[in-house]
């Protein structure tokens, strides 16, 4: 058994995309990962367990914004490029091309080649990249959203995008050509995620396609779509138009159409443009894809079947690994948990960190809409605690995580921890708390996912230890494939889950805390922070970017936002005299990120 334990120093103010494992897009150049040896031939099952359950054909809106789902979509689109466990963004040419033509203004082309097409036969297509911008780049929204209650109170807003849509919201309706294989964006300042805001397979490729969203809406065709978003006029909030109702109904399909539990009856809802194609799901049990055997435009998988099981609970994954059930797992890392697994012969285990984040994040609205409770029930919260117990015995040199933007290795993570007041919340304060509360008792419901036993565990110690203070805490634990659901509904008034991201570019900063954006689910908005965001998606400059986020990271501490609780760590584990190939990586799409390289022994 190989055990490692190693830093990769890399910081979470990236790409972010909503986890819930045991914590919801420049890089460049290829990098070989490692191949299986000589002794694997092609063929075969491997079956991989994951702590959380499906409920989502397209991972890119808010509700299905999950790791899981994510993970899914990663193995059934295709898309121009991947992130490798190196944290470099590595083209796909045969799926198809995007070039920079201009830096001012800054023009970037994007070129499906011939031959590429989704499991129905028709082809991945201009279309296709049009529904992809007009749903990533909010162009037509203009609604008015109450800061206080975050209900629009003017205009419309279509697409529930979970993305930041600053990036491609500086484009103009792209130009089509290559014989309706390309399209070409136009921006109207720099931007500096470029490379990486469209179309990568980390962050679900070219998600959903057109014909399919088209007919559902009642269009002729896709060409129909096609000239409705050609014929759209730019959002104007101070403005508002009459809401379109052929882009409602697109709205509608794509917001809602593809979340399930179970195999839908209509083949056309889950249809593959990548390696693999779903083939049954078992609601929240287990999911099982087998390869596209048209698929011939990226890197070919060895196995001919890969069946994902559900299973929440950590020493549940240990004893199906041991018990051959599954042969890779990715388990919520504790202790007991790697111990377990090095009692286990022919188990390679791999502990590293991970490009993720445990937080509480209070909603501005309800209870916690008077700051002086939201700074009462930050006092309340046992940082200190929650790490000695959940991580600590993992990683000995633990601390509660002072920044919501950066992590201790990164070089600018020691001035904005300094700088952003988190020192106030080293360890509980249950008497400023009181003093705060000045004998009110405030009950607050507490939305986690209770098949998550870290996640259990942090709740027990903030209900302890806030209701000494004087709250009167609600267990508002949901299962594993329902959680993710609930985030942003105004169910609940905190919220303890896990950010995780791809570790490229800064587009996660406005992903999360813009006004209104798509994965702002608790409310916060601050002018000053959403101006320094519109510097931030325009400066090009690393040390201009990190001293951006730093002042961001001060105005969201002022606000009594709620508290990152510790760096995550991540645990992957797999049988090794089964399977090969299998390499860590510290994103959001964690083993899976070279899926096509796994192989089964002696098939």
């Amino acid at each position: 058994m190989r055990f490692g334990r190693t830093s990769k120093a890399i910081g979470v103010a990236a790409v972010a995309a909503m986890a819930l494992s045991a914590c919801a897009s420049t890089g460049g150049g290829n990098t070989a990962s490692e191949g299986a040896g000589d002794t694997a031939a092609t063929g075969g099952t491997i079956s991989v367990a994951e702590t959380n359950a499906f409920s989502s054909f397209n991972s890119d809106t808010a509700a299905g914004n999950v790791d899981i789902n994510g993970k899914i979509a990663y193995m059934t689109r295709g898309g121009f490029y991947h992130i490798d466990n190196e944290l470099n963004v590595v083209r796909n040419e045969e799926f198809g091309t995007y070039e920079k033509l201009s830096d001012d203004p800054l023009v970037v082309k994007y070129t499906l080649n011939e031959g590429v097409q989704w499991s129905d036969g028709n082809a991945v297509d201009a279309a296709d990249l049009m529904l992809n911008w007009v749903s990533e780049s909010g162009y037509a929204n203009d609604a008015t959203v109450d800061p206080e209650t975050g209900e629009v109170t003017e205009g419309t807003n279509y697409f529930d995008y979970a993305g930041d849509t600053s990036g491609l919201a500086l484009t103009e309706i792209p130009e089509i050509g290559d014989d309706g294989r390309s399209i070409t964006l136009t921006y109207s300042k720099p931007y500096a995620d470029w490379e990486i805001v469209f179309g990568g397979l980390n962050d679900g490729g070219i998600g959903m396609p057109a014909h399919v969203i088209a007919e559902k809406a009642g269009l002729a065709d896709e060409q129909a779509l096609i000239d409705l978003i050609e014929g759209l006029e730019r959002g104007d909030a101070a403005n508002p138009a009459d809401p379109n109702a052929e882009l409602q109904a697109v709205a509608d399909v794509y917001n809602t159409g593809f979340d399930t539990k179970s195999l839908p009856s209509d083949e056309s809802l889950y249809l593959s443009s990548g390696p693999f194609m779903v083939d049954s799901i078992t609601p929240d049990q287990s999911i099982t894809l087998v390869r596209n055997e048209s698929y011939d435009w990226g890197p070919t998988p060895n196995v001919n079947e890969i069946t994902v099981r559900f299973i929440g609970a950590a020493p549940d994954q240990v004893q199906a690994l041991e018990n051959g059930e599954v042969d890779i797992i990715a388990p919520q890392p504790s202790a007991d948990t790697v111990e377990l697994l090095e009692s286990i012969d022919g188990v390679t285990v791999e502990v590293d960190d991970q490009l993720a984040y445990d937080h509480i994040d209070l909603n501005y609205t309800g209870v916690f809409a008077d700051e002086n409770v939201r700074e009462a029930f930050m006092k309340a919260v046992p940082r200190q605690t929650i790490v000695d117990r959940i991580v600590k015995p993992l990683k000995e040199d633990a601390a509660p995580l002072d920044s919501q933007f950066f992590v201790p290795a990164q070089e600018a993570y020691g001035a904005s921890a300094a700088s952003n007041g988190s020192e106030a919340y080293q360890e509980a304060d249950i008497e400023g708390a009181k003093e705060l509360l000045n004998g009110e008792t405030p009950e607050v419901r507490i939305m986690y996912n209770k098949d998550n036993p870290n996640r259990v565990d942090a709740f027990a110690l903030i209900q302890e230890s806030a209701e000494q203070a004087g709250f009167e805490i609600v267990d508002g634990g949901l299962g594993a494939s329902d959680w993710g659901a609930a985030l942003g509904t105004g169910t609940y008034d905190a919220s303890i889950y896990g950010w995780i991201n791809s570790g490229v570019g800064v587009s996660g900063v406005p992903q999360i805390f813009r006004t209104d954006s798509g994965s702002n689910y608790n409310g916060f908005s601050d002018p000053e922070a959403d101006k320094l965001m519109d510097e931030l998606m325009v400066t090009t400059d690393a040390a201009a970017q990190d001293e951006i986020i730093t002042k961001i990271d001060k105005l969201v501490w002022d606000s009594f936002y709620g508290l990152p609780l510790f760096q995550s760590v991540g645990l992957d584990a797999y049988n090794s005299e089964r399977v090969e190939g299998v390499v860590y990586q510290p994103n959001q799409t964690g083993v899976f990120w070279n899926f096509w390289d796994w192989k089964v022994k002696g098939e």
